[in-house]
């Protein structure tokens, strides 16, 4: 299996693969990825007519746009396994895993995959796994789940349920220290860490998601979804490296430059010491901006 870079997913828009005037516009809305949903969008009598929506849902999105493509799978292995024939085809990246509840459950759904694959002459390991934890108990294994298979991403806490499960509402201080769990196993794994530090279901105030996105941002989180178009510019805007950050990051590059070739290891910039994570974090963010921008390209 290839260690293949992450994918830029600053945002993934969730859209039901059964509803036409939902996928009629999705592939305009600017994601960077099109989450296709089988789970909760989706009636339970209406599962076996929604499985056969999705290679025809792939093939439009392909067609009409530069989208990343995943499919949100039931937790429940009949339901599971279902979906995963009617996921594991060409067109698809990703698999979003939901409910995860411990690194066998990915590992026996990677399995499956893995034998889909073989069977459609798929390459082997090219479609990815990000994995949604949804309870306490799953949260206590964190960093086994986010070493579980090399087929894993990205990994983030499905906030409503999450809630649920502990008897709690889903909000920024209820949910900071799962968040922060997931943040720190995924960061320690070397996937995405993907979520905000609030539940995505509020997208009426766009100005305070977007400073809910801006401080996930600063956290660590690189994307997180959308159930909303219209939650899609501010996590697009909010997950990107603002111009400012990219021009002060060039300045701190440059200066260590500058720096290394008299020979030292710090140095001073606008009243501030500079040292070497200050100078890794800025070559970061310009890693990432040029990512952005390729993917714009």
């Amino acid at each position: 299996m290839s260690a293949a870079p992450h994918p830029i997913w600053r945002s993934g828009l969730f859209v039901p693969v059964n509803v036409e005037r939902f996928l009629a516009k999705a592939s305009a809305r600017g994601a960077d990825a099109i989450q296709l949903d089988l789970e909760d969008s989706i009636a339970p009598g209406d599962k076996a007519d929604a499985r056969r929506c999705v290679e025809a849902a792939v093939t439009r999105i392909r067609a009409e746009g530069s989208s990343d493509v995943l499919v949100r799978i039931n937790q429940p292995l009949e339901d599971a396994v279902r979906d995963l024939e009617a996921a594991v085809i060409p067109g698809v990246d990703a698999i979003m895993v939901t409910k995860v509840e411990g690194p066998d459950h990915l590992r026996l759904l990677d399995e499956l995959v893995s034998r889909l694959e073989q069977n459609r002459g798929l390459p082997e390991g090219g479609i990815r796994f990000t994995a949604l934890v949804e309870a306490p108990g799953p949260l206590a294994q964190a960093h086994a789940i986010a070493r579980a298979t090399p087929r894993l991403i990205g990994m983030s806490l499905g906030a409503e349920d999450y809630a649920t499960a502990i008897g709690g509402e889903p909000t920024e201080d209820v949910l900071l220290m799962p968040k922060q769990q997931i943040l720190q196993a995924a960061t320690a794994a070397g996937i995405m860490p993907l979520g905000t530090i609030s539940t995505v279901a509020d997208y009426s105030d766009v100005e305070a998601y977007l400073r809910i996105v801006r401080r996930s941002a600063s956290f660590g989180f690189v994307g997180a979804s959308a159930i909303h178009p219209a939650q899609v510019p501010a996590l697009n805007k909010g997950f990107s490296p603002s111009p400012e950050a990219v021009a002060r990051a060039e300045r701190i590059v440059a200066a260590d430059l500058e720096a290394a070739a008299e020979g030292r290891g710090s140095f001073a910039l606008d009243g501030k010491m500079i040292d070497i994570p200050i100078v890794q974090r800025a070559q970061a963010l310009l890693r990432r901006a040029q990512a952005i921008t390729a993917r714009r390209g």
